[in-house]
């Protein structure tokens, strides 16, 4: 097959505003020449089947290709096909991806098959109701069975199939709720539920969609990964959301695109290291493109809120032409001084204090040591997500007393932020828990085990999905290497294997370890994650820190259900842990 993945692009997208398809291409030395020919084949086609002329994105890379372009709507399905025909077409392969589908190079027979199916999927009345909603102002959400119009309180919804014109609805649309979105490498869940918690204590029901799943007032609605437009319309679509909060995933960003074009802040964490080769990312520069178009979900006089100290948002920053904020954890930063100067809004931290500055009035939100979220201080990386939560949610018109009383407590609690940077005492044994997935995120939480270690041993948890690139596992085992655990437990990332056999990815970090100058001795695998956590408790005495990075949800909750009863029952380092129906013993150590 030429291709590897083919794919309708349902909302504002990392190549251009509006929807389309893109085709991942699969061959080594594809060319200019050769993407002219693709847009030339698409072009032609385009112009049989009446659609608009399109807009074209081609990335070529290491491993092939990215096309891209624009396509009604209301006929993405038959746009694939398109797109499909015409690669095929260019690189001369025959093979059929579905009976019936037309031979390569033959236009007329294949332009006979595409109006077939884009007549069929085609929806006029349901467009042309969709562009007269957005004329009167009112936000729209289109998924794959139904249109709505308004957010919160004032959704309205309809299915798509038979979808008829209703009568009297599209009066001039003036209410609106705030709504922001989030992205980035590392820290997006954090500030996503920081900001939700704001928008509570400013008296506003928050509604906001994660990975962890969809949440009303910082309750669960449904469990599962809903970091993408899905999430992002379950949330916005809820009755009685004044709030809303949506995490913005790389992933859903580069299979389907945005959920709506109407958010008041898009937020960018930073960017680093991450999932390289995958949808035609290899570069920080390429992932920077993807996190930052959030900026196509904006709507006009929307502000895009960016971290200073990133490199790649602070270059890429410069090919958007529209309000923005800046933070840092540094109020100093040179970048943020330059965007303070200038009047722009910033925010960021100078001797312990949150510093933010809007209209040449600079406000003071208190001591980020006494914030939890902070660590008492050490937490560097959460110092950025508060800064970078706090500078949205003025923008947001969260009120500022409401957003430092917010910052004081947050965090206090388990429930707050489960997963991210949770931490036990149980005597002189210290058990951090966190969900650090990558190179940058495993560094910061690790900086802050080894502060804590003292004269006691480090352990750590360590696993990654298998849908990284060889490389990126090996840079994980080479990070955790650098702080010199004297445990380290492998483990299996159950069901994010992508791909890979069992047992692949734990051999390839165990081979890096020691590569990297850590002893045989000092490695041991244990697939099963909550095992893996039981077989460190028990290795812990007085004085040592374990460092857990939990990745799956159930796994997580099992190991703070663990982790809760073990501090209620007083369990010291050398004894047996309490009976928790959550533990499931396994034969998987190695």
């Amino acid at each position: 097959m030429a291709f590897t993945d083919s794919r309708r692009l349902t909302g504002p997208n990392v190549y251009f505003a509006v929807p389309g398809v893109v085709l991942e291409a699969r061959a080594t030395g594809i060319d200019e020449a050769q993407c002219n020919q693709w847009m030339q084949a698409v072009t032609g086609m385009a112009g049989l089947l009446c659609w608009p002329s399109p807009y074209f994105v081609s990335r070529c890379h290491a491993k092939g290709a990215t096309l891209a372009f624009t396509a009604p709507m209301d006929q993405l399905f038959a746009a694939t096909e398109v797109n499909e025909w015409a690669w095929s077409s260019v690189c001369g392969d025959a093979e059929m991806h579905a009976p019936g589908f037309p031979l390569i190079g033959d236009a007329d027979a294949a332009a006979r098959i595409f109006r077939k199916s884009a007549a069929a999927e085609c929806e006029p009345a349901l467009m042309r109701f969709s562009a007269a909603a957005q004329d009167a102002g009112w936000p729209v959400l289109l998924d794959d069975d139904s249109i709505s119009i308004g957010f919160g309180a004032q959704t309205q919804l309809w299915p798509r199939a038979g979808f008829q014109t209703p009568e009297d609805v599209l009066a001039d649309h003036t209410h609106r709720l705030p709504v922001a979105m989030v992205t980035g490498s590392n820290g997006k869940t954090t500030t996503v539920r920081l900001l939700a918690a704001m928008a509570r204590a400013c008296g506003l029901a928050s509604g906001h969609n994660c990975t962890d799943g969809l949440f009303f007032n910082g309750e669960l609605i449904e469990a599962d990964d809903y970091a993408g437009p899905a999430g992002a319309r379950a949330t916005l679509r809820h009755p009685m959301v004044q709030a809303a909060i949506l995490e913005t995933a790389r992933g859903g960003l580069l299979r389907r695109g945005l959920a709506t074009d109407q958010a008041d802040v898009a937020l960018v964490t930073n960017v680093s290291e991450d999932h390289f080769g995958e949808y035609g990312v290899f570069t920080l520069d390429d992932l920077a493109r993807v996190k930052l178009s959030v900026a196509r979900g904006l709507k006009h006089g929307g502000v895009l809120v960016l971290n200073a100290a990133d490199p790649m948002l602070v270059k890429h920053s410069a090919d958007f032409q529209l309000p923005m904020a800046w933070f840092a954890r540094d109020w100093q930063h040179p970048v943020l001084a330059e965007k303070r100067l200038a009047g722009v809004p910033v925010c960021g931290i100078e001797d312990a204090r949150l510093l933010l500055a809007v209209d040449g009035v600079v406000q003071d939100f208190g001591d980020t040591r006494s914030m939890p979220l902070s660590f008492g201080g050490m937490a560097a990386y959460n110092l950025d997500n508060i800064a970078g939560a706090a500078l949205a949610a003025v923008l947001l018109g969260f009120t500022p007393s409401a957003i430092a009383n917010c910052l004081q407590a947050f965090g206090l609690r388990h429930l707050d932020n489960p997963g991210r940077l949770q931490s036990w005492q149980f005597g002189d044994v210290r058990v951090l828990m966190d969900y650090a997935h990558n190179p940058e995120g495993l560094r910061g939480f690790l900086d802050i085990a080894k502060a804590l270690q003292g004269e006691g041993r480090m352990a750590v948890l360590l696993g990654q999905a298998g849908n990284r690139e060889n490389d990126d596992i090996v840079k994980l085992a080479e990070t955790v290497a650098q702080y010199a655990p004297e445990q380290v437990v492998l483990k299996e990332m159950v069901g994010y294997e992508r791909g890979r056999a069992p047992g692949e990815v734990p051999a390839l970090l165990q081979s890096a370890l020691l590569q990297n100058g850590i002893a045989a001795g000092d490695v041991h695998v244990q697939l099963d994650e909550v095992q893996a956590v039981c077989d460190i408790l028990l290795w812990a005495r007085p004085g040592d820190v374990m460092a857990l990075p939990v990745h799956g949800l159930a796994e997580r909750e099992a190991v703070q259900g663990l982790l809760d009863a073990m501090q209620v029952a007083g369990w010291q380092a050398g004894r047996a842990l309490p009976d928790w129906p959550s533990l499931h013993r396994s034969d998987a150590s190695v």
